[in-house]
């Protein structure tokens, strides 16, 4: 797979884990909601590794945009909130950040 598809998974595993205790801590859920939110973190962690980066700090690097990127979008699709022009600039240029981090040609 495409370093992109890990991202988006690894993306989507850390936000609905993070949610989960969120959810938990915030908002009054269940304690239970804990177990579904381990497991996303695990997964998470998991598709992470999985990035073809020659370091890790460079493919946690590059991972913070597409974090950004969904996190606006979880902010819209399950909390029901519209981002903003300055949510979607601030993704827009995270993600060319990320982009230049991840494929900028490198010396040898």
């Amino acid at each position: 797979m495409a370093a992109i598809g890990w991202y988006i998974l690894a993306a989507a595993g850390e936000i609905a884990g993070c949610f989960a205790f969120w959810a938990w801590a915030r908002l009054g859920k269940s304690v239970w909601w804990l177990l579904p939110g381990l497991a996303s973190l695990a997964a998470f962690a998991f598709a992470l590794t999985r990035v073809e980066a020659d370091f890790a700090g460079r493919a946690y690097a590059a991972y913070g945009g597409i974090y950004i990127t969904a996190s606006i979008l979880w902010l819209w699709a399950v909390e029901g909130h519209a981002p903003d022009r300055w949510d979607l600039t601030g993704a827009a240029v995270a993600l060319l950040g990320a982009a230049i981090i991840l494929w900028g040609p490198r010396g040898a």
